[in-house]
């Protein structure tokens, strides 16, 4: 039986969390006989013992395929199944994985429950967290979705064991964020350390995860549907969708490009005089730190995305390592700005070169 199981509450159900549990006791926590499991080609092939003996849906991965058709083909595979509202999804996989598995369950026959076996490090820390499950529309990332939160996550760290190279830099990438934004002991954590040094060190990659995972829950459960202090999540996020969607980049590549840009934005705006520390701490995590793009381009993606307000966006900012805030920006002068910092460093390979 697994332990160190946590309950957090949220507004319309509780989330179990199974932290240090295994793939091997899904069948623990769902009804293998009511449940069907999605996963990715990848996860099929490296864990394809696992999944024997489970209804699985296999789907291509790659954020390219999170979109209506797949939702539609999952569908379709559902109904030919028979699958009524007893029935539970689980996403076994990364964030691509996860968002579409809850946003199918949320959407089919109106709701059925769903789980998540988060494989990645940013879906561990990030992605499956927070009821957040959506797809993306052509350039627009997330543009259509629900929050609904899941009935639990379990958490198998030996999974990360078949983690490819760029992915650890990808979820390192969103935990130097929450350190920004809301934790200066975990940021200065990473400092002392570097990527080799804690893979090297499981105990502590583990607490990490797990602190993590519990930081970004106590925030959504203050704020569920992104109202205020939930909005401080999209530090690096707003230009960085903009740049994923647009120039070959990873996702957790682009949101360091973002934290830069929002750290340089912030020395204006609130005063804030540590770039140099974040950058350093990028660095340090395999992350980029310089990128020149085309600002026309990345404008007329800012222009639809989800946190613009009218003619202002609201900005995430920094007032002090860990004190992270929300700012509106009109979206001329944010123009400005992104234009000012669109020529740093090596230009950016646009997607359709």
């Amino acid at each position: 039986m697994m332990n160190d199981n946590v309950v957090m509450r949220f507004s319309a159900k509780p989330v179990t969390y199974h932290f240090n549990g295994s793939l091997s006791q899904l069948a623990e926590v769902t009804d293998q006989q009511r449940t069907v499991i999605v996963t990715d080609r990848h996860l099929m092939t490296a864990h394809a013992v696992s999944f024997e003996g489970w209804k699985t849906i296999v789907l291509e991965p790659g954020e390219e395929h999170k979109v209506q058709s797949t939702v539609d083909d999952i569908i379709r595979r559902l109904i030919e199944w028979q699958v009524d509202r007893s029935f539970t999804l689980v996403g076994v996989g990364g964030g691509v994985v996860t968002d579409i598995t809850g946003y199918a369950a949320s959407v089919y026959m109106r709701g059925l429950r769903f789980g998540f076996v988060p494989s990645s490090l940013l879906a561990m820390v990030d992605a499956s967290i927070g009821g957040k499950n959506g797809i993306d529309v052509g350039p627009y990332k997330n543009m259509v979705g629900v929050i609904r939160q899941p009935s639990f996550l379990l958490y198998d760290f030996d999974l990360l064991e078949t983690l490819p190279e760029t992915e650890w830099s990808n979820g390192f990438a969103e935990i130097i964020k929450h350190a920004c934004i809301k934790d200066l002991t975990a940021f200065r954590l990473l400092e002392r350390h570097d990527l080799e040094t804690l893979r090297r060190n499981p105990d502590t990659l583990r607490s990490l995860i797990r602190r993590n995972a519990l930081l970004k829950s106590r925030v959504v459960r203050r704020d569920e549907f992104e109202k205020g202090e939930r909005r401080l999540l999209n530090f690096g996020h707003t230009l960085g969708h903009a740049l994923e969607t647009s120039y070959v980049l990873s996702h957790g590549q682009a949101v360091a490009l973002g934290m830069i840009a929002a750290c340089k934005i912030s020395e204006a705006q609130t005063g804030f005089k540590d770039t140099a520390k974040v950058t350093k701490v990028l660095s340090q995590y395999g992350l980029p730190v310089q990128g020149s793009f085309d600002p026309d381009r990345i404008m007329s993606v800012l222009r639809m995305d989800k946190k613009r307000v009218s003619q202002s966006m609201n900005y995430i900012l920094l007032e002090r390592i860990g004190r992270g805030l929300v700012q509106y920006i009109p979206l001329d002068a944010l123009e400005a700005k992104i234009r000012a910092l669109s020529s740093t460093g090596p230009s950016l390979d646009p997607i359709d070169a």
